[in-house]
């Protein structure tokens, strides 16, 4: 049971329907359930995971393109590729895990919740280029991968031109975005949007939201 989550989601522009709960349960109890067997996460209290996880990931959804394709680099147990993908049915999501295992499990979470338009590939960002979309994605998600300026560094090549990059900073975000300024703007890239939030907890967080301006693709 999924509770109160769709309550606190309206507080982030979020609107879960019936549906989209029925399906996030499902994943959480698949996750839950794999969870025992091997590490795909750090917690088992399920009210964490749904705060710390499932609502994290699909904070920055309001902000992004529903028709688009997005890559999620390091998706682990699925996050946030999965919930987003829950709430935005129409992205064509490519899931990019280095994780044997954790491929076999978000392979295994497809099938079970009946997700369409959704791949999933074994690499890793650095070296696998020629595994992904070659003309790039209008969305790409990095989450508790690298720090900031390593994680631009990997991404940004894989975005078209106004492609959205999301990034996970936590507390640190200002001090993150002033440290890698110079990358950021070497990687043709501007802050879109700047998102800080308190997770139930006082758990308070940063998503920052760079937009690609370089036109280097269509």
């Amino acid at each position: 049971m999924i509770t109160d989550l769709d309550q606190r989601a309206a507080e982030f522009g979020l609107e879960l329907t019936a549906h989209h709960l029925n399906l996030l349960s499902i994943y959480l109890d698949e996750l839950e359930s794999w969870n025992k067997k091997m590490n795909l996460i750090g917690t088992t209290s399920r009210r964490r995971i749904i705060n710390e996880l499932v609502l994290d990931s699909l904070i920055p959804a309001p902000f992004l393109h529903h028709e688009k394709r997005m890559l999620d680099v390091g998706s682990g147990g699925g996050f946030p590729g999965i919930p987003i993908k829950i709430y935005m049915p129409h992205l064509q999501m490519t899931l990019l895990e280095a994780n044997l295992k954790k491929i076999h499990f978000l392979k295994h979470v497809i099938r079970t919740l009946g997700l369409k338009n959704i791949k999933v590939i074994q690499g890793r960002i650095e070296v696998s280029g020629e595994l992904l979309h070659q003309v790039g994605y209008h969305i790409v998600s990095a989450r508790a991968l690298t720090n900031l300026g390593q994680v631009i560094m990997w991404c940004a090549s894989h975005l078209v031109s106004n492609g959205l990059l999301i990034t996970y900073l936590g507390r640190k975000a200002e001090e993150e975005l002033r440290r890698y300024a110079d990358i950021i703007e070497t990687n043709a890239l501007i802050v879109f949007q700047k998102i800080p939030y308190v997770l139930p907890g006082e758990i308070k967080r940063s998503i920052v939201i760079f937009k690609k301006i370089a036109s280097n693709s269509h």
